[in-house]
């Protein structure tokens, strides 16, 4: 299937998943929410998407954190504590049988609404809890090729109009810009911050390398990215500059490297952005050392998981 950064290999296993929903597990057409879910009618919710490697959700402290504190900024409670959300996801796995190569979509909204309104006091339930686990695995070609980008008009914007630390579920300015993307023949794209300096993409965080070292958003005007954290990180310790500052579309089109961080791909080339290419037009050597280190970081968590999960 070809959607940009999320390619992935269609697999028909996931025509059978069982899917979490409010503690049960549901087959994919019967795995259904009320019209009146707050979800639904608004988008009044916030959600994380998990890797699954070697059984073991990566980086989930880093998830669940993000998620709680999305409910937390918006009043809302979740209804279970982070060991039973934990427990929830591991049951889904099991359900499943699933072990490796698998894309969790975990989602929470406001719940059940008594009517179409806005306001939070017309909810008149629980959360509304979802789980759902597929088998999903980047195309190779997508991480060796790499992807094109195109600059769009849509801003990521200040704070007080959409708090972009919020993964909500009003995604609508992101699906706004996806849509420019690939109507312009790209793959993904490309949003500038209010003062017209780069601040992330649609769906994944953006990068470039330049002269040894590697550059990104001050993060003032994205999501605070887990894998881009994770990949700051492991820069840092291995000794390459990693840096969080304001550039722009000129330090993008001149930039050695570009390379894009997600959930579910990690971290993937960018070859052309609004009709420069980058580099040589293929994968370098800085983007390939960063997926390395990033998969050997996600096999030390995943290890020190499953020590604890045992342990437990």
């Amino acid at each position: 299937m070809t959607h940009g950064s999320h390619d992935y290999v269609d697999d028909p296993r996931n025509q059978d998943i069982l899917i979490y929903v409010n503690g049960a597990m549901k087959r994919r057409e019967e795995a259904t929410v009320s019209v009146f879910d707050s979800g639904f009618i608004l988008g009044d919710g916030v959600w994380e998407g998990l890797r699954i490697v070697d059984g073991q959700p990566a980086f989930l402290d880093a998830h669940l954190d993000r998620l709680y504190e999305g409910a937390k900024a918006i009043a809302m409670d979740i209804g279970l504590d982070r060991e039973a959300l934990t427990a929830a996801i591991y049951a889904t796995l099991h359900a499943n049988d699933m072990h490796h190569g698998v894309h969790v979509r975990l989602m929470v909204t406001r719940g059940l609404k008594r009517t179409p309104y806005q306001d939070p006091r017309v909810v008149i339930g629980p959360a509304t809890i979802v789980i759902i686990p597929e088998y999903k695995n980047p195309l190779p070609e997508t991480l060796s090729h790499g992807l094109k980008l195109f600059t769009v008009h849509v801003r990521r914007g200040y704070p007080d109009v959409q708090d972009q630390k919020l993964n909500s579920h009003s995604k609508l300015n992101c699906v706004t810009a996806c849509i420019q993307a690939y109507t312009a023949g790209a793959d993904e794209g490309l949003m500038l911050d209010p003062h017209g300096f780069v601040a992330t993409c649609n769906s994944t965080h953006f990068f470039i390398a330049r002269k040894g070292e590697v550059w990104t958003s001050t993060g003032q005007y994205c999501l605070g990215g887990i894998t881009r954290s994770n990949v700051l990180a492991v820069c840092r310790d291995a000794g390459i500059a990693a840096i969080e500052k304001s550039f722009s579309l000129t330090d993008v089109y001149g930039a050695d490297e570009a390379f894009v961080t997600g959930t579910f791909a990690g971290v993937v080339p960018v070859r052309e952005i609004d009709g420069r290419v980058i580099g040589d037009g293929k994968r370098g050597p800085m983007v390939e050392r960063i997926q390395s280190l990033y998969k050997e970081h996600v096999a030390r968590d995943v290890a020190a998981r499953k020590t604890r999960t045992l342990s437990a």
